[in-house]
Parts: structure tokens; C-alpha cells; sequence
């Protein structure tokens, strides 16, 4: 028999596909387009090309390499560059990207001077600080900024954009969006600008698109989350009639024993510089699967079966097992949130396996909903 590669991170494309079909018809029936945002997947091929399969024919990453990537693969769709460029990277930028976020005229006028090099128009969508403390010019500051953008050639503005809930936490309330809505009809009128893409933020919006009843001046959100673990991350709850459970992590057994659950001997810290505090509970259940730090981020991930993850090294999860019997060989599955994904995704250690579910629907949501709303409702990690 043929084994299945280990440790795997298991992407049911059905699934996401799914999700973004949804999300795409609850943003334009508002008015808003959906900008894919395939970051925490390292702009993966399969999981781009599903996105498309959806529909979502505007692509956005966080890395120059990725925009190679995608361009290399062929990929048919607008590309982003989700953040401002550094000052090394322009030359790629400008040669790979159709349009990158901007907040630093020093970067724009670089932008400028490649794009006339390349014979090129580099479209660029100007981010807009509202509070979250991330990227953005001060509100205060705009109107002069971008009178500084339009002398230079080579460059056309296309969008103004902003974001919420990515460093700060600073939620898009109503208030939020219709202020940052007035900020944008404020500029247009002022530069007679056209500005096809507004921007109004990601995956924290998917509450306010649903219950606003005036969007203003957004006609595009970014989302990556939403769409990859059918949440929105504003608070972090579950997207009603979207899939969780598109990503599984699956890693090996490679010890079980009983083991004391307190150390024994002279104590200092760990490898990673950690003093770590331990519960004397007697004697345990102890596994350890073949992944570590290196790996995943451990604190995104959830057990499927009742296991409590202790603690990690760089290559090795310390779980008390319970009353889980397993053996080396046994696999454990694991529920990652956007920080796991982003690392197991990331990581070359990982083997990536796309698979089609073959049951119904509803056979999909209702086995996996409650799993997710009792174990996983509050691991959620910030962009």
C-alpha cells in the first residue's frame, strides 16, 4: 500500500472554491468587486486557479517573488501588490505587477523613474491611514500627496485604499466607512479624479458589507481569509454557509508514551530562550508528531480529536494524548487557523495535496460546523 506523504497540509479546492463563489455574489450585490488575496497561500497555481474558477479575476500578494511567480504560470488576472514596494524592488514591481498600493512618495517617484524605463503606465492605488496604524498617508496630508503623484509621469492613480483590523484592530464600523467614503468624494472632486477602485478594506468588512445599507464610495474589498477559512476576522467568527475546513494539517506519530507531566532535573530555559511553567498532573499520555516550529505556527493549531498541544520545539509537537491510544505511523490532524496556514503553506518541508470531497454540500457544512464553532472560534491571528 501506498503511503500518504507526511507531514501534508490537505487543500480541498471544492471548498474554497465554493467560499469565493459566495463571497463574490454577497460583495456585487452591494455594488463591491472582490480582490482575491492568495498571500497566505503563497500565491499557490491550484488555489489561484480556483479563485479564478470563481470568478475572482483580481489577484493579490504581499511578495515581488510571487508576482513572478504568477506571471511565470501564465495566470490570467489582474495583479496586485497588496503593500508599498520597497525602493529595491520597483524594477520587479513595475515589470510584474499591474498595480501597487502606495504610501511613500519617494517609492511612487522611483515607480515613476523605472516605469518611463521600462516604457511603461504603472497604475498605483494610494492608501489611506484611518486609524489602524498600519500603511497610509495621514488624511490630513492627502490632498498634497497626491498632487505631488500627478506631476510625475509614468504614473496614473486608479484607486485610493485603506485598512482596518490588519495591526491596530481598529474595526470598519459604520462610522469608519462613511468617513473614509467622504475622504474619497472629498479628493475626487477636488482633482477630478475617475478612481475606479475604492478600496474599502479585507476580510474584516464581510459584517459591515452585509448589514450596511449605504456602502458609499467602496466598490472593492481585498479578501484572503474569508474566502480560504470562511471567516471574517473583524471577530473572528464564522461566515454563515461557508466551508472552515478547506485546510487540514496531518503530521506523524513518532513517539508515544507514558511519560511524568512535570520535567525532572535542574531546570533553565528551553531552546527557543523560554521559561516554560508546567502543571503537575502525574503521569501522561505523552505523543510527539514529527513537526515543530520550523514547520507551522503551534499556537494556530487545533487537534481534531480531544489532544492537548503542550508546547513545541523546532521539529517536534509535545501533545498529552488523553485517553488517545496512538502508535508511530497513526496520523494526527490538525485544524490550522490563518497563521498556521500562512506557515505550513510557506514552509518547504510541508507537502501540499489538493483533493475533491465527494458528498454532498450539505453533508460538508454540517460535519465540519460545530467541530469549528466549539474548538476554533478564537484563534484568530491579525493582518
Amino acid at each position: 500500500m501506498k503511503m500518504k506523504p507526511m507531514p501534508r497540509i490537505e487543500i480541498q479546492l471544492d471548498k474554497i472554491r465554493h467560499n469565493a463563489q459566495i463571497l463574490k455574489g454577497l460583495c456585487e450585490a452591494k455594488g463591491i468587486t472582490v480582490t482575491g488575496v492568495v498571500k497566505g497561500v503563497c500565491a499557490d497555481p491550484q488555489i489561484v486557479n480556483t479563485f479564478i474558477e470563481a470568478g475572482i479575476t483580481s489577484l493579490a500578494v504581499s511578495k515581488t517573488i510571487h508576482l513572478e511567480k504568477l506571471r511565470k504560470a501564465n495566470i490570467q488576472a489582474t495583479l496586485t501588490l497588496l503593500r508599498t514596494p520597497g525602493l529595491t524592488e520597483v524594477q520587479n514591481v513595475v515589470k510584474f505587477a499591474d498595480i501597487s498600493m502606495n504610501s511613500e512618495i519617494k517609492v511612487i517617484r522611483a515607480l515613476s523613474e523605472e516605469a518611463i524605463r521600462q516604457e511603461k503606465v504603472h497604475k498605483i492605488i494610494i492608501m489611506v491611514e484611518m486609524g489602524d496604524l498600519r500603511e497610509g498617508v495621514m488624511p490630513k496630508d492627502l490632498p498634497d500627496f497626491i498632487r505631488e503623484v500627478l506631476k510625475l509621469p509614468g504614473i496614473e492613480i486608479v484607486g485610493l485604499g485603506t485598512n482596518f483590523a490588519c495591526f491596530g484592530g481598529v474595526l470598519p464600523t459604520e462610522e469608519k466607512m462613511q468617513e473614509f467614503s467622504a475622504l474619497v468624494q472629498k479628493i475626487k472632486n477636488q482633482f477630478s479624479l475617475h478612481l475606479p477602485i475604492v478600496s474599502g478594506g479585507n476580510s474584516a468588512n464581510i459584517n459591515w458589507i452585509m448589514e450596511t445599507d449605504d456602502v458609499g464610495a467602496i466598490n472593492n474589498v481585498c479578501l484572503g481569509e474569508a474566502i480560504l477559512l470562511g471567516r471574517e476576522t473583524a471577530n473572528g467568527k464564522l461566515i454563515p454557509n461557508l466551508f472552515p475546513d478547506a485546510f487540514k494539517f496531518v503530521a506523524e506519530v513518532i513517539e508515544a508514551k507514558q511519560k511524568p507531566s512535570f520535567p525532572f532535573g535542574y531546570r533553565g530555559r528551553n531552546a527557543f530562550g523560554e521559561s516554560i511553567e508546567f502543571q503537575e498532573q502525574g503521569w501522561t499520555n505523552h505523543i510527539l508528531v514529527s513537526v515543530g516550529r520550523q514547520d507551522v505556527f503551534v499556537p494556530g493549531l487545533t487537534p481534531m480529536k480531544p489532544l492537548k498541544i503542550i508546547g513545541a520545539s523546532s521539529d517536534h509537537i509535545v501533545m498529552d494524548g488523553k485517553n488517545i491510544q496512538v502508535q508511530p505511523g497513526d496520523e494526527i490532524m490538525f485544524a490550522p487557523n490563518y497563521g498556521a496556514m500562512l506557515s505550513l503553506m510557506s514552509s518547504p518541508y510541508i507537502h501540499k495535496t489538493y483533493i475533491e470531497y465527494k458528498g454532498s454540500k450539505h453533508e460538508k457544512q454540517s460535519s465540519v460546523y460545530s467541530f469549528y464553532k466549539h474548538n476554533n472560534e478564537n484563534k484568530i491571528i491579525q493582518r
